[in-house]
Order: C-alpha cells, then sequence, then structure tokens
C-alpha cells in the first residue's frame, strides 16, 4: 500500500518548531488550502430551488432554512 506523502520534511521541521498559537494558525491556513484545491462550493440560489421543491417547505420556512445556511457559511 502507498502512502502519499501530505507534509514533506521542511515543513514538518517547521512544525516541530512552532508553538500552539503558530500550529493553529498554521493548520487553519492549510485547511482553507486544501479546500480551495478542492474547489468545492455551495451554490445558494441552486440549494434554495432544490429546497423549495420539498413538499412541506412553504416560502417563510424557506427563509429561515436559508438564513441559518448562510450563518453558518457566514454569508
Amino acid at each position: 500500500m502507498v502512502q502519499n506523502e501530505i507534509v514533506d520534511r521542511d515543513t514538518y521541521r517547521k512544525i516541530k518548531k512552532m508553538n500552539r498559537q503558530k500550529l493553529t494558525i498554521f493548520i487553519l491556513q492549510y485547511g482553507d488550502q486544501l479546500l480551495g484545491e478542492q474547489g468545492k462550493t455551495i451554490d445558494l440560489p441552486a440549494l434554495e430551488a432544490e429546497l423549495s421543491k420539498i413538499k412541506g417547505i412553504g416560502g417563510k420556512r424557506l427563509d429561515e432554512i436559508m438564513t441559518v445556511i448562510e450563518k453558518f457559511l457566514d454569508v
């Protein structure tokens, strides 16, 4: 079984020297980079259109749902 290196040797050495605060910042930035590379995004209008097709979800309830989703996405 072949394992891909996630962290190269130089990065590993830098991580070993980091304190907790610097490591936290590094992990958050690294995670953002990985998510950006995957190119995953959410199309909110398309999501809203699909949710509106669900039986029992009216306009008012849909607005409440979209508000919660946008809150979690920081939109």
